[in-house]
């Protein structure tokens, strides 16, 4: 949410047909947001390299970061012809698959495809955090399950904050097709309905085993 404040201060300095880009998680918010602020021949083409980390600083840098990853580019009012090539030409010089989305749509794809899974790992990760069980701290006994499926909920809260608050609807939405899943295994375990169990556990293999 920093970045209308940061572009206001640059503008005056910036040439007058400067092409501004940047590679935050959410396009829609920050498309209606930086619009505005742009000089008459200055052109936004938002971009969103899907390839983070759950580590944060310089210390994590990574040069191979973006080597066969996906860079999602949403074109909008103020993105010139010129302006989406030079950004998709930076994008494929660092070795990323370049493809180009809508705003809006972007973002209802990334609720689920990125954002849910921060959500529900934080939430698992906080609702073990420091459970007991007798004298036995719970978390201990996780191995790699717990740490490949937690894994993520070491991320930065500072900017997971701003994504969330930038793209509430579609991660509610997100959150609630999870609801309806998790709601689905609990009736079922409850139940014993071990066929409805083994369906949706395999229709989550599926899902799993389909992922490149």
């Amino acid at each position: 949410r920093t970045m209308p404040e940061t572009l206001a201060a640059m503008t005056p300095y910036l040439p007058r047909a400067a092409v501004i880009t940047d590679v935050g998680s959410v396009k829609g918010w920050v498309v209606r947001t930086l619009e505005p602020l742009l000089g008459a021949q200055m052109a936004l083409v938002a971009a969103h390299p899907v390839a983070g980390k759950e580590s944060t600083g310089a210390g994590a840098a990574d040069e191979s970061l973006f080597i066969g990853r996906r860079t999602i580019i949403t074109p909008s009012a103020r993105s010139t012809a010129d302006a989406i090539d030079r950004v998709e030409r930076l994008w494929r010089a660092t070795g990323s698959h370049v493809e180009r989305m809508a705003p809006d749509e972007h973002d209802e794809v990334l609720a689920r495809a990125s954002h849910l899974p921060q959500v529900v790992a934080s939430a698992l990760a906080a609702a073990l955090c420091g459970e007991r069980v007798g004298e036995h701290e719970a978390a201990a006994y996780g191995a790699g399950g717990l740490r490949d499926t937690t894994r993520i909920a070491a991320s930065s809260a500072e900017m997971w904050r701003d994504i969330v608050l930038t793209n509430r609807d579609a991660i509610l939405a997100a959150l609630g097709l999870f609801r309806v899943a998790l709601n689905e295994f609990e009736r079922a375990i409850r139940v014993g309905d071990v066929a409805r169990f083994e369906e949706i556990f395999n229709r989550g293999r599926a899902m799993r085993e389909g992922l490149k």
